[in-house]
């Protein structure tokens, strides 16, 4: 925890150093060329500015050889398959290309960058320390929880994007230290820019149950809806940019022109300083129609700026897309039952994290984020009907989100922070001890007690002719031996017992691991058959985490 700490402050300056490029390159682009130019020329000039800057973006990259990538899912990526390694200097020169694409008034988001950048100040100090590939992962969570915490001010948002979509686990082991880090992140970035939110939003009263029942679902609908279609446009301009003929360079002026045109014709609703900033028009404040083609158009800006050469992240987008469809959805609603306090504000803050949920497929992070930036706890009913709702609708329409698709897209198939792959070709078999301790069903609490004292696993197993009973959590055996006084003398195994989930020798390690996450649970039997039962051994989460990482050394 205390490391994490360190690198919540690295990563909050980070933050901060991040900005003042994004802020730097916005003087020299926007303000120091924009302004040399007559205000009827301006339509013309800015799509040339907005060029300028992703050529210069895309020549840094390209001149550096810096690899694809340096993003949140190739993140991802180095936690489940390289032990949390990322090379710092392709993230730096990333990083100096984002705030390039970013100031020169192109759409991307910053807070791709800023979890990278936090992500390998983590990875940097594991390395730097010589600690194990499991501690080295945590502390690259770390990073980007405080470098998302101090982007959007929003500690409790940063630790859970990490948690959900950077490490894909909520162990104890993880939880501290990048809730830590988080908040010193957050705390840091918040005494050089402030303690403002990311975005003022008014709270209202309580939301009607009616919105909430038979209205909020069409706004989770439609998330889902413009989730899939955000998603197609994405990877649809990546393949788009790659059959354009001609010299490499010209793909990035193609999309510089085509970006800076769309924000001309937004009256520059689409694009700010570089920062987080949503207009306020895009919270209800405009015509639904003008709301609803805004995020239309800030689909194809995104999609365009970042498939033809630019640099940045998805997340802000993200939100930009969700804010301007629900405060749309929201100003058509009010309209329609104009006797209800439904506020096209409150629908927009909503409609953030629908998209969230069905475009980069993180419900909690969604959830979260919006209720803290809101710290309004009437919106949660909604928020959680949307992001579900949402969700699903995204997943009947495209397979993969925007971090899972593009790793899908080369080859990459991870879950909870581990390749999916391997997971799915490894069977229960390949990781379960045959040893582990078990206790007959009429063991009497000494006995059990003496078992778990050679036991390494964290319940003991309970057998009754061979078959399995249940299992006895050490939890179960000290509440017995603290709290049941003279009970204690006469509890027998069978008393303590708890039925569990199982799993057979044929059963793939993903399975194992899904049915632990699902009981939140370390170690499940292993039986002949889930009818007859008979046990065979103990599948603990760390005997399966070191069978992973030993076929992957192989792998690799």
């Amino acid at each position: 925890m205390a490391v994490g700490a360190a690198i919540g402050v690295s990563a909050g300056l980070g933050v901060v150093g991040f900005y003042k490029l994004i802020d730097g390159a916005y003087f020299v682009f926007a303000k120091w060329l924009g302004q040399r130019v007559e205000p009827l020329a301006h339509a013309v000039t800015l799509p040339l500015i907005t060029t300028a800057g992703m050529l210069a973006a895309w020549a840094l990259v390209r001149h550096t050889r810096t690899p694809e990538g340096q993003n949140v899912p190739d993140v991802q990526r180095a936690v489940a398959k390289q032990g949390g390694e990322i090379p710092s200097r392709p993230v730096v020169i990333r990083t100096i290309a984002s705030a390039l694409t970013l100031g020169s008034g192109a759409s991307a988001g910053s807070e791709g960058p800023v979890a990278v950048l936090g992500a390998a100040t983590g990875s940097a100090v594991g390395r730097l320390f010589e600690l194990r590939a499991r501690w080295v992962k945590i502390l690259v969570g770390c990073g980007a929880a405080a470098g998302i915490a101090g982007a959007f001010n929003a500690p409790f948002a940063g630790a859970f994007f990490a948690l959900e979509e950077v490490l894909g686990s909520f162990s104890v082991g993880a939880f501290s230290p990048v809730v830590v880090s988080s908040v010193v992140g957050a705390v840091t970035v918040r005494s050089f820019l402030g303690t403002h939110p990311a975005f003022a939003v008014p709270t209202f009263g309580e939301t009607p149950a009616f919105a909430i029942v038979f209205l909020f679902p069409l706004l989770g609908v439609a998330c889902g809806l413009v989730s899939a279609l955000y998603v197609k446009a994405y990877f649809g301009a990546l393949d788009i940019a790659k059959r354009i003929p001609g010299p490499p360079a010209i793909v990035p002026i193609i999309g510089g022109l085509i970006t800076g045109a769309i924000v001309v014709a937004s009256r520059g609703l689409l694009v700010g300083n570089g920062h987080l900033a949503i207009p306020p028009e895009v919270f209800g404040g405009t015509a639904w129609y003008l709301l609803i083609a805004l995020a239309l158009a800030k689909i194809v800006c995104t999609a365009v700026t970042l498939g033809f050469g630019g640099s940045g992240g998805v997340f802000t987008p993200t939100l930009f897309i969700g804010a301007a469809l629900g405060g749309g959805i929201g100003s058509v609603m009010t309209s329609l039952f104009p006797g209800l306090p439904l506020h096209p504000q409150r629908w927009a803050m909503v409609g953030m994290a629908g998209l969230v949920a069905g475009a980069a497929r993180a419900p909690l992070t969604a959830m979260f984020m919006v209720f803290e930036l809101t710290d309004d706890y009437t919106i949660v009913p909604a928020l959680m009907l949307v992001t579900v709702l949402s969700l699903y609708v995204s997943r009947r329409f495209v397979a993969y989100g925007l971090y899972d698709g593009w790793l899908e897209r080369r080859g990459e198939h991870l879950a909870h922070g581990a390749d999916r792959r391997l997971l799915e070709r490894m069977r229960a078999s390949d990781a379960m001890a045959h040893d582990a301790p078990t206790v007959d069903v009429t063991a009497t609490l000494a006995t059990i007690a003496a078992t778990a004292s050679r036991a390494r696993h964290s319940a003991i197993p309970v057998l009754e002719e061979g078959r399995l009973a249940g299992l006895i959590s050490y939890e179960d055996i000290r509440d017995a031996l603290l709290h049941r006084g003279e009970l204690a003398s006469v509890l027998l195994a069978a008393d303590l017992a708890t039925p569990v989930d199982v799993v057979t020798p044929g059963d793939s390690l993903r399975v194992a691991l899904s049915r632990m996450n699902a009981r939140a649970v370390d170690a499940i039997p292993v039986v002949d058959s889930e009818q007859d039962r008979r046990y065979l051994g103990v599948l603990s989460r760390a005997d399966l985490l070191a069978a992973y990482e030993r076929e992957l050394a192989h792998e690799i």
